[in-house]
This record gives C-alpha cells, sequence and structure tokens, in this order.
C-alpha cells in the first residue's frame, strides 16, 4: 500500500466521527463492553494502544462488535505492525515515525496515522506521502496555537492532535482547519472501565460525538 492510497483511508476514518477514542485496555474482559459503549455513543473509532499484554486480544474480541472500526496505538517497531495486521487491527497510529516503520506499515498494507510534533517531521512524513498526521503531544508541543500556525506553509497536511486534549479543549483544535480529528483518552476513564459502568462510557462518548468540526 502506498502512503498515498494509505492516506485516503486514515481520511476517512479521521472523518467517521470527531474523537478517535484512545484506549490502554489491560483487562481483555472488558473490551467488548468498552467498544460497545462507545460505538453506541457515536464514537465508533477505537485505537487501542499497545501498551499492555491484553491489548493485542482486545483489538481481536472488538472487532466483532458491530460498527466498531478499530486500530491499534503506539505502534512502534515493524513487529508491532504485524501483530496489530495480525490481530484485526485495520489502522494504525505511531508517536512518531521512523523509515522501517513506515516501510513495514506499507509492505503490510496497514494505513498509520504517523506522528509529527514540529514543522520539519511533518515536512519530512509529506515528503514521502503521508499527508494525514498525528500531532503529539498536542497540549505540550503549543496546543491549538501551534497546530493552527502549520496550517498556513503546510496545507497539504492534515492532523489528528493528541495528548492533553480533554472535553474542555477538544474544541479549541476541531475548530482548525488542519484538524480532521482528535484523539482522546477522557472517554474511557478508567474507573468507568474497571467497573464496567457502561452506560456512563456511553454518555461520555455522545458529549464527545456531538462536537463538530
Amino acid at each position: 500500500m502506498s502512503p498515498q492510497e494509505g492516506c485516503r483511508e486514515t481520511a476517512r476514518i479521521c472523518q467517521l466521527a470527531p474523537v478517535i477514542s484512545v484506549l490502554t485496555i489491560s483487562d481483555s474482559g472488558k473490551a467488548v463492553g468498552l467498544a460497545g459503549a462507545l460505538v453506541n455513543g457515536g464514537l465508533p473509532v477505537l485505537e487501542v494502544t499497545l501498551r499492555t499484554p491484553a491489548a493485542l486480544d482486545a483489538i481481536r474480541v472488538m472487532t466483532k462488535v458491530g460498527g466498531s472500526v478499530v486500530g491499534a496505538g503506539t505502534v512502534l517497531t515493524p513487529a508491532d505492525v504485524r501483530a496489530a495486521k495480525d490481530a484485526g487491527a485495520v489502522f494504525g497510529v505511531s508517536p512518531g515515525a521512523t523509515e522501517r516503520l513506515l516501510s513495514a506499515a506499507e509492505a503490510e498494507n496497514l494505513p498509520i496515522i504517523p506522528g509529527s510534533a514540529t514543522a520539519s517531521e511533518a515536512m519530512r512524513l509529506l515528503e514521502r506521502g503521508y499527508t494525514v498526521q498525528k500531532f503529539f503531544p498536542a497540549e505540550t508541543s503549543g496546543g491549538a496555537a501551534a497546530l493552527k500556525a502549520l496550517a498556513a506553509p503546510l496545507p497539504q497536511v492534515k492532523f489528528c492532535p493528541t495528548g492533553g486534549i480533554n472535553m474542555d479543549n477538544a474544541g479549541d483544535y476541531l475548530n482548525l482547519e488542519n484538524t480532521m480529528c482528535v484523539g482522546g483518552s477522557w472517554v474511557a476513564p478508567d474507573d468507568l472501565v474497571s467497573g464496567g459502568r457502561w452506560n456512563e462510557v456511553e454518555a461520555l462518548a455522545r458529549m464527545a460525538a456531538s462536537l463538530r468540526n
């Protein structure tokens, strides 16, 4: 898969909802309930970070939830790309980018949203054909003001800012012309997930889904 083909798919995914749910799952037994609550709340795009031993199992079971679009986050190596694809992930997200990682994603036909935090990083990815990127870590990299400043010199690049974003500041990013969606973990707090309080997760998802770009 070429970078251009991959970006067409990641752009489509980013346009499904204003928020991509960023999920760190320690118990795959909670995955189906969590996915169902988020999808029912209007957030079908689920990014399961590869930070726990349960992550790949969670991806496998979440892909069976109707309406879900499940990807893998914190994809760092070619091995992560292959494992995510084998588990059923339909996209990947990385906090940064290396040549080996991008080559692996292209070889495995896994659309990936690579991370950038500066104009130089965004330009290097654009040179390779990546027009959809993750702005990370968003808040500590200057926030919405920094992302807005990238729009004029780099109008070809659209971003999914992630990192420090919540219901209070998500709108600042979504109002920018170079933001397609935002990534956020606030829609699935640990206490609600561990307690299986899916109605409350669904309510948070509905609030997030009401945001508009």
